[in-house]
């Protein structure tokens, strides 16, 4: 399976570009609207909307477990939608999502200022609008990706190509990408990461539902808890809780997520007269 991401600067028409490709590869195309319709069906829709590239509150960030848990349902999202086969993912961190697969081909589109701002004044904006929509959205979807995944969204080496738009059309940028994703060499970079998108899909499910409950997979100190899947269903728990119901609690937690199968529970649990304070 191959997979195609594309990181677009606002005013870019990168969306046109993305939508183009996946229908002459013949690929699935997921942008915002397709990868809400997957949240929706698993349940995930209101943490997946909320993480709309931009940076949580400082609120949230320091005193609630919301953000963590709405990037692994994201992330969970992108992987479901990754595993039922070859697709376009447009956005939605999908290409930090996607980098361990040496079978995807990520794309940034980017312009200058000035081509940005005359393509959102060709779609109504009045000039001074474009420039703060544009300065917003720059700012916004940089700031998310370094929270989110710690790494400068204009870093160079996240993406195999950067199309600039100044000197390409949309025709040319097209077939750019079509030539480079159907040559052999990008094809001999693929692999078979049908199982192991799964096995992350699950994993981040499992993971959202133990933060959500107050297990300590976040590794506060001292308890911390980890999740692994050895096997498709099969989750196996280890690290340590303060209390014996914690470990009850994150057993229970799991029984109803999709997919379980077997719970092989090795959480011990801690004396915390050793952890004063």
């Amino acid at each position: 399976m191959y997979f195609i991401t594309f990181s677009e600067k606002l005013g870019t028409n990168g969306s046109v570009i993305a939508r183009s490709v996946s229908e002459q590869m013949g690929y699935h195309f997921y942008d915002t609207e397709a990868i809400e319709n997957t949240a929706r069906e698993m349940g995930f829709l209101r943490d997946v909307k909320e993480v709309d590239e931009k940076v949580p509150s400082l609120f949230e960030r320091l005193f609630s477990h919301r953000p963590e848990i709405q990037l692994d349902r994201l992330s969970s999202v992108i992987y479901e939608l990754a595993s039922r086969g070859n697709a376009v993912f447009l956005g939605r961190g999908s290409f930090m999502f996607l980098r361990a697969f040496r079978c995807a081909l990520h794309v940034r589109v980017t312009a200058s200022p000035e081509k940005r701002i005359q393509n959102l004044m060709e779609r109504g904006f009045v000039r001074e609008a474009a420039i703060k929509a544009i300065e917003r959205s720059d700012h916004e979807r940089r700031a998310f990706v370094r929270f989110a995944f710690g790494v400068d969204s204009e870093s160079t080496d996240l993406y195999d190509i950067i199309l600039n738009l100044d000197n390409l059309t949309e025709a040319l940028a097209i077939d750019t990408v079509l030539f480079m994703a159907r040559s052999e060499e990008i094809k001999n970079r693929s692999i078979d990461a049908m199982k192991s998108l799964e096995m992350m899909a699950f994993t981040r499910r499992v993971e959202a539902v133990l933060v959500e409950a107050g297990i300590g997979i976040l590794g506060i100190p001292p308890t911390s808890v980890s999740v692994s899947v050895p096997e498709p269903g099969k989750i196996q728990l280890s690290g340590f809780v303060g209390h014996p119901m914690d470990k009850v609690r994150a057993e229970e937690a799991l029984k109803g997520v999709k997919g379980v199968q077997s719970i092989d529970n090795q959480i011990e649990v801690l004396d915390l007269h050793k952890y004063p304070g």
